[in-house]
């Protein structure tokens, strides 16, 4: 997933970088969901607007002796006609449960909502397609396969500062890196677990979330895959800066293991980010972060979650405590539909026992990708060390999560309107085959991704 700094009304932004780049193409999913969670946000407000010019319509001169009952329906009337935000009053129906303007002739008892305040449910998604091919290495048979992502989103605005919302996704449910699904196994359903569920508070530049939540920090895939969303609380505060520009603290506090004996595993992690003006020539995006596990009951992991970290005896052999630094820079003075952005990613880990404890990626992106007929091409390289990362929650675009150095190309085309072309080729290998014995010191294997995705 290779996304990056998307904003919205989620406290969620996403970088563009190696290995990243495999998925660029599905910015515009992420860019769905957050569009949800801002049309959630202004059904909120236009239910708010409409409360309160019934109250001050009930309010005026000649109004007060009128009874409820008589009175309800053209009071309702005369605040959706008076609204100055006509975009936020379209629709002839409302949602049940939403906020209710107070009876005018007085006392506790709601009066009807008006025909005009929008739903407060928001339902999006998207679907991808993808064939894949696996060729090149020594000894080890070519493979190609059939691979399916489905996911469905919705938000729903409790009230004008509380929404609850969910995820549905493709994949296996004891795979936190991926929501893919490979075709075949003689046509046998597929596997959709929940992998989110959380509910959001907003207070002003403040944003609370707590369940199983969507990423909070802005990231790249050498820490973070983009299929991850953490259990546990997050808060993110932003601060204006002027200018357009803008300063962002974020929290979170991740379970990862709940023990019924014994200390938990867990991760206490926070960021801080900068961002220039987004109608700047040259645009610049900063995030710093530290993340600190304690990895103390790993019950709840398998072999698929400890991948290429070294790991003996039932633990691992290095702590994780990670210093991240992402930083990009974009310049669009070649024309809107193509930008030039450059994304740099570090990371080192404190808490190794080992040398191979950093890794870093750099990517090259040229063009937009969002609008019909759009081009986006991209170049990628990356590299770390065996426990530079915990690869429990790295990327998976190939069997290495950590150990290996890799350069990504990929090809993005819009070919209408949320229908979206890609081509992603990795070449990677081993960097230290002495974690690796399956990779030869020289051996480099190869991955090929053609893909096509719809957004809704």
């Amino acid at each position: 997933m290779n996304r990056f700094f998307l904003a919205a009304a989620a406290p969620v932004a996403i970088l563009v970088a190696t290995p990243a780049l495999a998925q660029s193409a599905e910015s515009l999913a992420e860019m769905h969901q957050q569009i949800a969670e801002m049309k959630a946000e202004q059904a909120r407000a236009g239910a708010r607007i409409a409360q309160l010019e019934a109250q001050l319509a009930a309010a005026q001169p000649g109004n007060a002796q009128t009874p409820a009952p008589a009175a309800a329906a053209p009071v309702m009337q005369q605040a959706s006609r008076a609204s100055s935000s006509p975009v936020l009053f379209q629709t002839a129906q409302y949602t049940p449960g939403a906020a209710a303007p107070v009876n005018p002739a007085g006392g506790s008892a709601p009066g009807p909502l008006p025909a005009s305040v929008p739903s407060k449910l928001t339902v999006n998604g998207d679907l991808r397609v993808r064939y894949e091919s696996n060729f090149g290495r020594t000894g080890v048979r070519d493979r190609d396969r059939g691979v399916l992502r489905a996911r469905l989103r919705a938000a729903y605005a409790v009230n004008r500062w509380l929404t609850i919302g969910g995820q549905l996704g493709t994949g296996d449910n004891d795979d936190p890196n991926s929501t893919d699904q490979t075709l075949g196994n003689f046509v046998d359903d597929l596997t959709v677990s929940l992998d989110q569920a959380y509910m959001r508070g907003t207070f002003g530049d403040l944003t609370l979330v707590a369940g199983k939540i969507p990423q909070p920090f802005v990231r790249t895939e050498l820490v973070w895959d983009g299929d991850v969303n953490p259990q546990g609380v997050s808060g993110a505060y932003r601060l204006p800066l002027g200018g357009g520009a803008s300063a962002k603290a974020v929290g979170m506090y991740f379970l990862i293991d709940e023990a019924t004996g014994g200390e938990d595993s867990r991760m206490i992690g926070g960021q801080l980010q900068l961002e220039t003006a987004a109608s700047a020539p040259v645009k610049v995006e900063l995030a710093a972060s530290y993340y600190d596990y304690r990895l103390s009951s790993l019950a709840g992991g398998d072999t698929g979650d400890f991948r290429t970290n070294r790991f003996a005896a039932g633990q691992y052999l290095s702590d994780f405590n990670l210093l991240n630094l992402i930083g990009a820079v974009q310049f669009n003075g070649l024309g809107e539909s193509w930008p030039v952005r450059i994304v740099a990613d570090y990371v080192h880990n404190f808490g190794a026992t080992t040398d191979q404890d950093s890794g870093f990626g750099v990517d090259l992106l040229f063009g937009r990708g969002s609008k019909v007929h759009d081009w986006r091409f991209g170049y990628g390289y990356a590299e770390t060390g065996v426990d530079a990362v915990l690869a429990a929650f790295s990327h998976d675009n190939t069997d290495l999560a950590t150990n290996y150095r890799q350069h990504t190309l990929l090809v993005d085309y819009v070919v209408v309107p949320n229908v979206i072309l890609n081509a992603t080729y990795y070449r990677y290998q081993a960097k230290s085959p002495l974690f690796t014995p399956a990779f030869s010191a020289s051996e480099w294997a190869n991955r090929l991704r053609l893909n096509m995705l719809v957004n809704f």
